[in-house]
């Protein structure tokens, strides 16, 4: 499979990194543009967004695996991502992580066979004062409990 920015990506691609004094710099940008391009950055984005960024592939992949907010692998229409730092664990985090398990019957890092929903765990999310809380695609859903999880949900379908 050949992964390559369309003409408009490469536009963006090039305005982003000319904002920079060294083109490394641009990485978490340029990965967010590839993310938002081929949906997931996949060993083939990992290859070409090194080949543009001068780097070698390792680097790249390095950075795509330490960041939470980069998919490596297809997920599903909706993305739920459930903040696991201290503040939303001592929030009921786990609890609510839990609930949406059973809800949708999948584990963490699956999706649900209808490619509806995937469900990942992820490090701050910036929201502390109102633990826990989840971002669904773009969206920050906070204070939950099961019966908002529940509202959520249902409000995707």
């Amino acid at each position: 499979m050949s992964v390559e920015f369309s003409p408009d990506a490469l536009k963006k691609f090039a305005e982003t990194v000319s904002r920079y004094p060294k083109k490394e710099a641009a990485m978490l940008p340029v990965l967010n543009l590839a993310q938002q391009e081929f949906g997931y950055l996949g060993p083939e984005a990992i290859e070409y967004i090194a080949k543009l960024m001068g780097q070698s592939p390792a680097r790249v992949h390095g950075v795509v695996s330490f960041y939470t907010m980069y998919n490596m692998k297809p997920i599903g229409r909706h993305h739920i991502q459930v903040c696991r730092t201290l503040p939303c664990a001592l929030g009921g985090a786990e609890h609510v992580t839990e609930f949406i398990k059973q809800k949708l019957g999948i584990e963490v890092g699956q999706t649900t066979t209808d490619g509806r929903f995937t469900l990942s765990e992820v490090e701050c999310l910036a929201s502390c004062g109102t633990a826990p809380m989840m971002q669904v695609d773009d969206d920050y859903y906070e204070n939950l409990d099961e019966e908002k999880v529940t509202q959520i949900l249902e409000s995707l379908k």
